[in-house]
């Protein structure tokens, strides 16, 4: 099952406020990514780009460029209330 994202907002400190489309609205931490995956490491190297984050065609996901982007179960299941 997916629970498709309506909208994401960009907080302080790496924090994204994601709101489904169920109404439900969790906070997702992107730090721990920065030591998982490389390329996350550009969010906080390239200025800005951390708030330029969109949702994907569809709610199935977030991105930010063509590299960078994470699933809407991704952010469901690790997401915190």
């Amino acid at each position: 099952m997916f629970h498709k994202v309506k909208n994401v907002i960009p907080l302080d400190d790496y924090i994204l406020k994601v709101t489904f489309e169920d109404n439900v609205i969790k906070f997702y931490d992107i730090k721990p990514l920065f030591e998982k995956w490389n390329i996350f490491k550009s969010l906080i190297t390239t200025k800005g780009l951390f708030k330029q984050v969109k949702v994907d065609t569809g709610g199935y996901g977030i991105y930010w460029n063509d590299e960078i982007d994470l699933s809407c179960n991704e952010l469901w299941e690790n997401g915190s209330i």
